[in-house]
């Protein structure tokens, strides 16, 4: 397994394999590896020669007031795991590689980055388009995996990929949960013993949602309202919005007559966590 620092060593390297044939599989992540990662790499691996993984706490991403200090970072076991799971190569980037002085070029996706999430992390889209930019500048895979836990994330990279031309394909995999329901999440280790329980209440939500859809419930603001009386039953949740979108667009949806995104955002204490289930509809 190669670690690389430098984009242009990763970059000449990639170029080096791609004149052998070799098709590249890409998964960008933030380090803290978890199982839901782990699926990520090993369907990288299944269906490409040289799986390839960054490791990079984007700064870009976060706020004033977020968690960029104390995010975790494990990088000794994150290239332990990454060993085990025969990754080709790992790049580790720090901050002055990605952003050097000067740098002032951003990526945002316009719509699909102010809805959700983006109104209580204004910005944070911007920032996670320009990283995913230019790591796929930067690596060229042939294949890009993203999770789908991060759902508006995955909708705004397909956006993007799709505007700018990227020529990469993406494969959104399932979410990986605990035998709880709960949702990997490198944020979850923020939780004490009381909030992580209290948490299984956001798939439970999910749950619910589809059991009314199934059940002939398509009045959006009914399932919504069923959901956040769930939810607000735990002491130490605060409700950030629950909806129901299009799974594309991410508008809201007032009538479930077709295939749908129930998505979520909850804070127990100070950590807050995301969760979402699309569903089928006819």
């Amino acid at each position: 397994m190669k670690v690389i620092r430098d984009p242009l060593k990763l970059t000449r390297l990639i170029q080096g394999l791609k004149r052998k044939g070799k098709s590249i599989g890409f998964v960008p992540t933030m380090g803290a590896l978890h199982p839901g990662h782990l699926s990520l790499i090993n369907q990288a691996k299944k269906d490409n020669d040289c799986a390839v993984v960054s490791i990079f706490v984007n700064p870009a991403q976060f706020g004033p007031q977020e968690d960029l200090s104390r995010y975790p970072r494990p990088l000794k076991n994150d290239l332990l795991l990454c060993r085990k799971q025969s990754v080709n190569v790992v790049f580790l980037p720090d901050s002055k590689i990605m952003y050097p002085e000067g740098f002032s070029t951003f990526v945002n996706v316009e719509g699909l980055s102010g809805l959700l999430c983006a109104a209580a992390r204004p910005g944070h889209f911007r920032g996670v388009a320009t990283v995913v930019a230019k790591l796929l500048n930067i690596v060229s895979p042939d294949v890009l995996y993203l999770g789908q836990k991060d759902a508006q994330q995955s909708v705004i990279i397909a956006r993007m990929v799709k505007d700018l031309n990227f020529a990469v394909k993406l494969k959104v995999l399932p979410t990986v949960r605990q035998k709880d329901g709960l949702a990997l999440s490198s944020r979850n280790a923020y939780l004490n013993k009381i909030q992580r329980l209290e948490a299984q209440v956001l798939f439970k939500a999910l749950g619910l949602a589809r059991t009314l859809i199934d059940c002939g419930q398509s009045d959006a603001a009914r399932i919504i309202a069923k959901m956040k009386e769930l939810i607000s039953r735990k002491k130490q949740a605060k409700i950030d919005y629950v909806a129901i979108v299009d799974p594309e667009r991410l508008q809201p949806l007032k009538k479930i007559n077709r295939d749908c995104l129930v998505c979520l955002a909850v804070k127990f204490g100070k950590t807050r966590l995301i969760d979402n289930l699309r569903i089928t509809c006819g």
